[in-house]
């Protein structure tokens, strides 16, 4: 299986030109999946992890050059993850314009949650999620404020990578500030339902 990133995808004001109008997508490998609320060890190599909050689609099926309108298809279940962002490193390897695999793709850099079908949600489009640190929320958003939905990322991302039953989807984070700390305790939700709970160690 593969974790497919949606780099960004939620803005304030979705006339934005700094916006690309399509989706920028990195891939991670297995190895960064952190599953079953493992706690996450901060690497030694980070100063600055962000912990950036997705909603996850798992896909369903095979899939090659989907269309938009069959994409729905492609997906049965909705959960949540987090991108843990060695935001520093990030930094670095942006403006030198290298690949961001160090930052982004490092073993239990994607803690994940549990899923639940799509079929308990009324509108895809209407879904509220977030992040919670040490029980404070520092992050809250909308798929509403999503720049593409989740049947246009699944249509751009077939026409390069193709789809296999098992691969998640991060459908990208809304942006966030708050970074993660030794002790910290990170629960995440979507609607009222707490899906991912982990300890930052």
């Amino acid at each position: 299986m593969k974790i497919i990133c949606v780099e960004g995808n939620y803005c304030k004001n979705k006339k934005d030109i700094r916006t690309p109008n399509e989706p920028i997508f990195f891939l991670k490998p297995e190895s960064s999946l952190l599953r079953n609320n493992q706690p996450f060890f901060i690497p030694d190599y980070s100063k600055k992890i962000i912990p950036r909050v997705n909603i996850v689609l798992k896909v369903c099926r095979l899939g090659k050059n989907i269309q938009e309108k069959f994409a729905h298809l492609y997906f049965n279940e909705i959960g949540i993850g987090v991108d843990m962002e060695a935001a520093d490193m990030l930094e670095i390897y942006k403006e030198k314009g290298l690949p961001w695999e160090p930052a982004k793709a490092f073993d239990c850099s994607s803690p994940i949650g549990n899923f639940i079908s799509k079929k308990e949600f009324k509108s895809l489009s209407a879904i509220s999620f977030s992040i919670f640190k040490n029980k404070k929320c520092i992050c809250k958003a909308y798929t509403s404020e999503m720049l593409y939905s989740f049947d246009k990322i699944i249509a751009y991302v077939s026409k390069y990578v193709t789809l296999k039953d098992g691969d998640c989807i991060f459908t990208g984070s809304p942006e966030i500030n708050d970074t993660a700390a030794l002790n910290d305790h990170i629960e995440c939700f979507i609607e009222n339902r707490k899906l991912l709970a982990f300890n930052v160690k």
